[in-house]
């Protein structure tokens, strides 16, 4: 390979992290909803890594269609806008419908007591919640396929027009080898920040604010999407 797609492979290497780390909404949903949803460390790591495949994988395969069918960049820097705006919206709506779900959540499962008197005059009093300490099945099943479905829709937006397109002028297979550095170090940063916030935030006791965890998670979704939405 020549000494420019060296360059760009750096630039890739460079990029991949900045963006990643830079960009919040890339890991405190999987972080918030961890903790909220008690996933394991393991099924924290593999979600993460699915809809870190699909964030970066939507904008390669778009990069090289745009190439091998000569699609001019202009287009696909609007389309890529596009689907950012879609995947911002999307933050949003999923956010707020799970802060609303989660409030109301944290509200039925208020603790209240209950005294009882038994047969033999002993009175007995005991604390209690109407709902249970775990999400239903179906509950747990869709949450990470909703965030996948997001993260697809969501664009890496340097990839293309920074690192793909400028390593197509040399060589096709310059182009994949950038891409696929760039997707391992972005996917890469998103797991390694992943798991040291998430293992630091088991050392965070919530106290009484634990059951609200499902709204501050919902909330964390919400401004994610505000935050792409506003640039920032």
């Amino acid at each position: 390979m020549s000494p420019e797609i060296w360059i760009l492979a750096g630039s890739a290497a460079t990029i991949g992290f900045v963006h990643t780390a830079l960009g919040p909404d890339h890991y405190l949903p999987f972080i918030f909803m961890a903790k909220a949803r008690k996933w394991s460390i393991f099924k924290t790591s593999w979600i993460t890594v699915l809809c870190g495949l699909g964030h970066v994988g939507s904008s390669v395969l778009l990069g090289i269609a745009g190439f091998a069918f000569g699609i001019a960049l202009g287009k696909l820097e609007i389309f890529e806008s596009f689907r950012g705006d879609l995947a911002a919206w999307a933050f949003v709506l999923f956010g707020v419908g799970y802060l609303i779900w989660g409030i109301r959540r944290a509200v039925l499962n208020n603790p209240h007591k209950h005294i009882h008197v038994h047969s033999d005059g002993i009175i007995h009093e005991h604390e209690h919640t109407h709902t249970n300490s775990h999400d239903h099945t179906h509950k747990r099943n869709i949450t990470p396929w909703i965030l996948f479905a997001i993260f697809v829709l969501g664009p890496c937006e340097p990839l293309i027009p920074i690192l793909m397109y400028p390593a197509a002028q040399h060589s096709t297979t310059g182009m994949v080898f950038i891409a696929g550095l760039f997707s391992v170090v972005t996917i890469a940063t998103m797991l390694v920040i992943v798991l040291l916030l998430t293992f630091g935030f088991k050392f965070i006791s919530l106290g009484k604010l634990e059951r609200y965890s499902h709204a501050l998670a919902g909330a964390i979704v919400l401004l994610s999407g505000v935050a792409i939405l506003a640039g920032l």
